[in-house]
């Protein structure tokens, strides 16, 4: 269930529940609407009142089974949409690697065509065609990657044999454009959100110091006053040429800053 589909089943749901609760606000404090006694229609609005509340927790209980629904729908989408994107990356360093490859074997080319074959009809379990019919095929919904396709098929070592770096280079390149275009189309309905602790800067490090707080320090502390007490009583295995060996390693490690 795309985006748009799940707002436009959210609206309808939101309109239904809006004019049930119109209709029951209406048939409550119809004793005080001079027009609807007037009209003759005040006894049909307490009837209807009476229903809808007997009918309340049947309606709510529906309602709900129908947005998780709806929302299981979406969250299986979403799924399906991100396990294609994730092919679509493979896919794509296939194709990249094939190029870069100075002299690719036929078996190289089949197993990238494949790749890319397979990615493209994997396509069909997330979408269907763009205008398709019960008599016309429809558009496929992402056509660069039949333009990837047909950008491969010309380095096949197989019909083109003398074929020149420079080409090979002009051919990934369009590969790699026909990529991005549709990366940027197609990571719009995953609903993506801006992280709220980007690292936004060049060359970006932690900045946080070596040390930890005194509780744990204490701990630690505990920790190793036991274990030695322990050992000392019981050797539990302990060999002490390994025991100095790690407390040398870290110690230089400590020293190094962590």
């Amino acid at each position: 269930m795309t985006r748009q589909s799940l707002n436009r089943t959210l609206a309808r749901l939101y309109i239904f529940l809006g004019t049930i609760l119109c209709i029951s606000l209406i048939a409550k404090f119809a004793d005080h609407m001079p027009i609807l006694k007037a009209l003759g229609v005040e006894g049909a609005l307490k009837d209807i009142y009476e229903f809808l509340r007997d009918m309340s927790l049947l309606i709510a209980t529906g309602g709900v089974a129908y947005v998780s629904n709806v929302y299981q729908k979406r969250s299986t989408f979403v799924s399906s949409l991100e396990t294609e994107w994730r092919g679509i990356v493979a896919t794509k360093n296939a194709l990249y690697a094939f190029c870069e490859k100075p002299y690719p074997t036929p078996d190289d080319y089949i197993e990238a065509f494949c790749r890319i074959s397979e990615t493209i009809d994997n396509m069909r379990i997330v979408y269907r065609n763009v205008g398709e019919t019960g008599t016309l095929i429809g558009l496929y919904p992402y056509a660069p990657l039949h333009d990837m396709r047909r950008a491969l098929q010309t380095l096949d070592p197989r019909k083109n044999k003398n074929l020149t770096p420079e080409y090979r280079k002009l051919a990934r390149d369009a590969i790699l454009q026909c990529f991005y275009g549709l990366r940027e189309s197609f990571l719009e309905e995953l609903d993506l959100e801006q992280p709220v602790h980007p690292l936004l800067i060049s060359g970006g490090r932690r900045l946080k110091t070596s040390g930890t707080t005194g509780a744990a320090k204490r701990t630690q502390e505990r920790q190793q006053e036991r274990q030695d007490k322990l050992g000392n009583a019981t050797n539990g295995g302990r060999r002490e040429d390994v025991d100095a060996l790690l407390a040398e390693l870290y110690q230089r490690e400590q020293g190094n800053g962590g």
